[in-house]
């Protein structure tokens, strides 16, 4: 019996996801006794148009992108977006507050009309295509991808949290930032990174996306309770969702 086909693909971004595996080291052995990796931009040279796992990083930001991913869809049966990037779209969404055309000539000045630096609107990848599983974060967790691609690979659906930071935070025993005068967006970020920003002393900046149905009066009781506004809270937002739910 043949071992499943990972195939890795970059588009927008810095790779620090991608680093992330390469820095699993020895538990990447692991990994490769029971896969095998057929294509990588970063690790090998190799390529390969049959593959069964697709794991994509990074935004997509120009019309060949879409196409590039909606190619690389069609000839993978499972479809993973990696780190936030992929699955929210990531910082370079924050281009999408401003006018492109204005964007492209800061960015590149009197080269911005060239034709080979064409951009649109940030997307995440499932604004394009049909994403299975996410792996969140900016960078991701090295111990939720492990966890993720195992339970794939052994057929069993891996369970991503749909719970808050604040869960986390309180379960390490962390004293709440906001008493510190931190606007943090653990009301509403997704948990599964183990409150990793919080538990060093540092809000959390939403890298994770927001929880499928936040609860977004909790995250108002809470600005309420420190004599803050939504405002305040909005600008945090912006970082890692712009253009994006919930509406407070």
């Amino acid at each position: 019996m043949s071992k499943p086909r990972i195939a890795i693909f970059d588009f927008a971004c810095c790779e620090g996801c991608q680093l992330q595996i390469v820095n699993l080291e020895e538990e990447i052995l692991d990994l490769l006794g029971v896969a095998d990796v057929v294509e990588w931009r970063e690790a090998m040279s190799e390529q390969s148009h049959e593959y069964d796992i697709a794991i994509v990083e990074g935004s997509i930001t120009r019309p060949e992108d879409e196409k590039r991913l909606e190619l690389i869809r069609s000839r993978a049966k499972v479809l993973i977006a990696l780190g936030a990037c992929a699955t929210i779209g990531g910082v370079n969404k924050l281009k999408n507050n401003f006018d492109l055309d204005e964007v492209k000539e800061c960015v590149y000045g009197q080269a911005a009309g060239k034709p080979h630096l064409n951009t649109a609107m940030t997307k995440a990848a499932d604004e394009v295509v049909q994403v299975d599983y996410k792996i969140h974060g900016c960078p991701i967790d090295r111990k939720e991808f492990t966890y993720i691609v195992r339970c794939l690979l052994m057929g069993k659906t891996p369970n991503i949290p749909d719970y808050p930071i604040c869960v986390e935070c309180k379960a390490n025993g962390n004293p709440c930032l906001w008493e510190y005068g931190q606007i943090c967006l653990g009301p509403i970020i997704r948990a599964g990174c183990g409150a990793r920003c919080p538990s060093s002393g540092f809000r959390c900046f939403g890298c994770r996306g927001y929880v499928d149905n936040p609860n977004v009066d909790a995250a108002k009781e809470v600005i309420e309770k420190y004599n803050l506004n939504v405002e305040d809270l909005k600008t945090k937002m912006v970082l890692f969702g712009s253009k994006q739910e919930p509406t407070l």
